[in-house]
């Protein structure tokens, strides 16, 4: 493998590098969104430009109009979908400049990254038409209904059901962990339209306008303090059948789509590998007590050796892609490695500022990084659970991976 970029690949780099110096708003440069994102991780443009201060949607609105003018917002649609149409490695090239920048990321949300390449696979043309440029606009802010009380892991056994009435879907049930769920208005979610199916059948994909009659939605606070997830629950919720992306009892299949671009993601070692200087550099550039680097300096090495591990997995699923090929395995071992050493790193940060990692608040005078390590220390247990737990990537790893047989 080639870790260099070709002549064109770094020319492509240079005007991204330069496009988002240019034109980056001064607020996305500042403290104060460093402190917003550090209370809502999940929080990008489309967020602020629904939810965010005066100052925020006002730099937002800026943001996505550059973003639009290159097609850059969803840089892997099609262009004439309002998407980039480029290429995975620069898709992948052009996400390693944002990280660095520490701007808001392209495709953010559920809606650009995940919905939207599931639409163009699955959806109708007028469901196209209809759903993805608000999508892209950020005018429709997209939450995810899959997990259950009872369905998490073995996502198939959901049982929030919708029952055909006429040319209506009337759904009933709840759903757990939905992120975002209190600041989106719609939401995409897997139901159960034929129990006496197998379970991996009798399944539908439907969208559904969180204004709906009948949608309640109940905050789960995090061990942060946090209000980033919901409970959501469903009565008598009606939904025209017009919102159901491919075939009726074959959600699944779309469903398992959606989280194949969920898996892909190419970014985090990045940011990890920055969370690590910046903790580093900030023992060093204060008064504090660098010794606790000196003590921990082995276990520091280890994290700076594991994000560059978890860069080139980054880097295997991008050529894969470029190539042609749907990384599978290749996908679960990126999300378990990423997910577990963010952990990891968390629970070194907060070892390196000893008894100051017990400060919680990110206001607090004497927390380090204003918290930062405290904080995604306990937002990160979630993190090998979320999105496919890392026994399930273990059992997909050993079965697809290595060949080993079932049981």
């Amino acid at each position: 493998m080639d870790w260099k970029d070709s002549p064109e690949q770094a020319s492509f780099r240079e005007r991204v590098r330069a496009y988002i110096q240019e034109r980056l708003p001064d607020y996305y440069r500042t403290e104060e969104h460093r402190l917003a994102k550090l209370e809502a991780p999940e929080n990008d443009w489309q967020w602020d430009m629904v939810h965010g201060s005066d100052e925020a949607q006002a730099a937002a609105k800026e943001w996505a109009g550059a973003l639009a003018e290159r097609g850059w917002a969803a840089p892997g649609w099609p262009s004439e979908y309002g998407g980039g149409g480029l290429t995975t490695l620069e898709q992948f090239v052009m996400k390693q400049e944002f990280a660095e920048a520490d701007a808001p990321e392209v495709g953010g949300g559920n809606g650009i990254p995940m919905l939207g390449p599931t639409l163009l696979v699955h959806g109708t043309e007028e469901q196209k038409k209809r759903f993805l440029p608000p999508t892209l606009s950020g005018e429709y802010l997209w939450a995810q209904g899959y997990s259950e009380p009872g369905a998490g892991s073995d996502l198939a056994s959901l049982q929030c059901r919708a029952v055909k009435d006429g040319d209506e879907y009337v759904i009933n049930g709840q759903k757990l962990w939905t992120s975002a769920g209190h600041k989106s208005n719609w939401i995409f979610m897997l139901v159960r339209t034929d129990p006496d199916a197998p379970k991996h059948r009798g399944i539908t994909f439907l969208m559904v306008d969180m204004k709906t009659p009948g949608i309640q939605v109940r905050p789960i606070i995090s061990m942060g303090w946090q209000h980033a997830t919901n409970e959501t629950f469903y009565e008598d919720v009606r939904v025209p059948v017009n919102q159901v992306v491919g075939e009726e009892n074959r959600g699944w299949y779309v469903g398992m789509t959606l989280l194949d671009f969920e898996r892909s993601s190419i970014a985090g070692a990045i940011h990890q590998r920055k969370a690590l200087e910046e903790m580093i550099d900030h023992v060093h550039d204060t008064n504090g007590t660098p010794n606790r680097i000196e003590l921990l300096r082995r276990e520091v090495a280890d994290r700076a050796v594991e994000i560059e591990v978890n860069n080139n997995l980054s880097l295997r699923i991008a050529s894969m892609q470029a190539n042609g090929l749907v990384p599978n395995y290749e996908a679960s071992m990126g999300k378990m490695y990423s997910s577990e050493l963010s952990q990891r790193l968390s629970r070194t940060g907060t070892k390196v500022f000893g008894l100051y990692g017990n400060l919680w608040s990110g206001t607090e005078d004497l927390s380090p990084l204003h918290a930062r390590h405290t904080q995604t220390y306990v937002s990160s247990v979630v993190g090998t659970i979320a999105g496919g737990s890392s026994e399930i990537q273990r059992n997909i790893i050993a079965t697809r991976g290595l060949g080993l047989p079932r049981g």
